[in-house]
């Protein structure tokens, strides 16, 4: 029964730490391989891991696992967003293009932010992340997380009426 929860707790993390890496740019196939590689090693070594620390090690050797890949490959796909569509009959082509236009519009205005700032917003809203999960992940005090993503949004919204006033 808890090797059971301990697994699913495993299959929890490794779920963040995939679309962790799709918002910070890597494919979502790269992400799928990268973490699945990290769960292998994760299993192999889990006796010396501290608990306290797995998602930030799972995200570290997840990282390393696709930087050691995009070497092999000698190729570099820098992807700011993926989008798949399920079930692509049931949209109108128009609403495709105003949604693809409306995400490029929002990562352009996020690449104009600080990457700090650029980060917790992805990490807050795209990840979904709770503060107390950025704040392990990032090993950042919670209240300091809280204030930059106050200013972040600022920024944000300054930036996307300033777009909107051009």
């Amino acid at each position: 029964m808890e090797d059971q929860t301990t697994l699913e707790q495993l299959n929890n993390e490794l779920n963040m730490v995939c679309r962790y890496l799709v918002t910070k740019g890597i494919p979502k196939k790269d992400a799928e391989d990268a973490v699945q590689e990290a769960a292998y090693k994760y299993l192999r070594f889990s006796d010396s891991i501290r608990s306290s620390r797995i998602r930030s090690w799972l995200i570290r050797v997840a990282f390393n696992c696709y930087y050691d890949q995009y070497r092999k490959n000698k190729r570099y796909i820098y992807n700011m967003e993926e989008i798949i569509f399920e079930d692509e009959s049931a949209d109108i082509p128009e609403k495709i293009v105003l949604e693809k236009e409306s995400n490029d519009e929002l990562y352009h205005l996020l690449n104009k932010l600080k990457p700090k700032h650029r980060e917790l917003l992805l990490l807050k809203y795209v990840s979904e992340l709770s503060y107390e999960d950025i704040s392990k992940l990032l090993g950042i005090r919670i209240s300091s997380i809280k204030t930059n993503l106050y200013r972040a949004r600022k920024k944000l919204i300054k930036l996307y009426e300033e777009a909107s006033n051009d």
